[in-house]
């Protein structure tokens, strides 16, 4: 008998290899609907996030819970699981944390323009708070659109040049006489009507898509030669060209459209995008320096980035007046302390535009130290999920495309905080998915269906192989 089992051996090892693949099979189709319901589970978690914000700090001001969001929250909630839904249906394997980290940013950020609203007594349509539940749900249908639209990233490197010359075209459109509007110094802003919006917005897509495809064809001829000076290989002379090119292109955003930040993040976003795809470290010494030497330049020559600077060296040299914003959201944030005064109880809305650029010193405010660190942790988190598609990713492309998005939100965040903060000049960019703004919502909430995309293609292709 033992001989019997002995004999028997290989076929029980077959029987449990077959039984292992179909384990593995059934996991494989199981994987979505585990991934989809835990993104259920954290949406509704980030919703409650905001509502509970929203609910004290009505208690606190108002002693009663009001309806003052109610007819254009839920609409915004419907939004969320219409695209969740969507998501469902179209990229089934796609990552679970994006999209409920957003949401929870997106939330946040409208319980604290609500909050400056109670304080500045706006209600109705001139309540920005209303305005900015209405933005984001526009802007999660229009990412729906491009979801539907979309479904394949590997579309988008068919256009890479189309994509390029759009996105130039977006940012001449604030130049143009009928349509251009000027607002706080710089002209970044189109206005038809009542309507207006950020071009810029949508083009720092455009240009992480054009930087990805041009850079997937490019690459040998950016990484492969150059001369070693002090152990760092730099580029060519002849090589030069694309990155004196959107140097032109940052310095002409800075010159022409009066806006420090755009500019600090197009051509950072290149930079950072052009190390990842050559990997050659003196691309990025050539890159800052030749942007130090134009924003020094700049700073001596345009008045507007003279006042900047010196707002950002000496605040205090004039605290009623140019010094005013900056000063007023470092004696918020000191206030804040460790814990915050609470939501509701703080002075924001002392803090010119307070609800916009100024929404991080805000919430440092009434959230204290340790509520920034949980924003920002969020950011991290966002940004290193982003980071982490672009690694795994299958395709050039792909992950190129995946690194620059998750960079664009990187150097936003970093260039707003560090503004505020007075590492850097203070420029007029807004924190993702926080301050209040149609455009940047938008172009946000498109950024984080890309990357849903690009998410999903990473992980079904691995299951694609297993079920050939």
């Amino acid at each position: 008998m033992p001989n019997s089992s002995k004999k028997s051996e290989p076929r029980s090892f077959e029987k449990n290899r077959t039984s292992e693949t179909v384990l593995q099979r059934i996991t494989a189709i199981r994987a979505p609907r585990k991934l989809r319901t835990l993104e259920t589970a954290l949406l509704i978690f980030a919703l409650g996030i905001g509502i509970a914000a929203v609910v004290t700090i009505d208690l606190t001001l108002n002693q009663e819970v009001t309806p003052a969001l109610l007819a254009t929250g839920i609409p915004f909630i419907l939004a969320v699981f219409g695209l969740h839904l969507l998501v469902r249906r179209i990229a089934p394997d796609a990552d679970p944390l994006i999209m409920p980290i957003a949401v929870m940013l997106n939330s946040i950020g409208v319980a604290m323009i609500y909050r400056i609203d109670l304080a500045r007594g706006l209600t109705g349509w001139d309540a920005t708070s209303v305005r900015q539940l209405l933005w984001s749900t526009i802007a999660l249908v229009l990412a729906g659109v491009v979801l539907l639209v979309i479904k394949n990233h590997l579309v988008l490197y068919r256009y890479t040049y189309l994509f390029g010359l759009g996105a130039l075209v977006l940012l001449l459109l604030p130049m143009l006489p009928f349509i251009g509007h000027e607002e706080w110094g710089a002209r970044v802003w189109i206005k038809v009507g009542s309507f207006s919006f950020q071009p810029g917005e949508i083009a720092k897509i455009f240009l992480a898509i054009f930087f990805a495809g041009y850079l997937v064809r490019n690459r040998d001829a950016l990484s492969m030669v150059g001369k070693k000076f002090a152990g760092i290989r730099f580029p060519r002379g002849r090589d030069l060209g694309p990155l004196l090119a959107f140097w032109l292109v940052a310095m002409s955003v800075l010159v022409f459209q009066r806006d420090l930040g755009t500019s600090l993040l197009y051509f950072g976003l290149f930079l950072s995008m052009l190390y990842l795809a050559t990997g050659r470290i003196g691309w990025v010494i050539l890159g800052v320096g030749l942007f130090l030497v134009g924003g020094i330049a700049a700073s001596q020559t345009l008045p507007y980035v003279q006042r900047r600077f010196a707002n950002w060296l000496d605040p205090f040299a004039d605290p009623y007046d140019a010094g005013l914003q900056m000063v007023q959201g470092l004696f918020g944030m000191a206030n804040g302390g460790m814990t915050g005064t609470g939501l509701g109880q703080g002075y924001p809305a002392d803090t010119p535009v307070a609800e916009s650029d100024y929404i991080f010193p805000s919430l440092g405010e009434e959230l204290g130290l340790i509520g920034l660190f949980v924003v920002l942790a969020a950011y991290l988190l966002l940004v290193g999920r982003a980071l982490r598609i672009g690694f795994a990713g299958q395709d050039d492309f792909g992950k190129l495309l995946a690194s620059g998005l998750g960079f664009a939100i990187a150097l936003q965040v970093f260039v707003v905080v560090g503004g505020v903060t007075r590492v850097i000049p203070l420029t007029g960019l807004t924190a993702p998915f926080l301050a209040a703004g149609g455009s940047s919502l938008v172009s946000n909430w498109i950024i984080v269906v890309l990357l849903l995309l690009l998410s999903n293609s990473v992980r079904n292709r691995p299951k694609l192989v297993i079920r050939s």
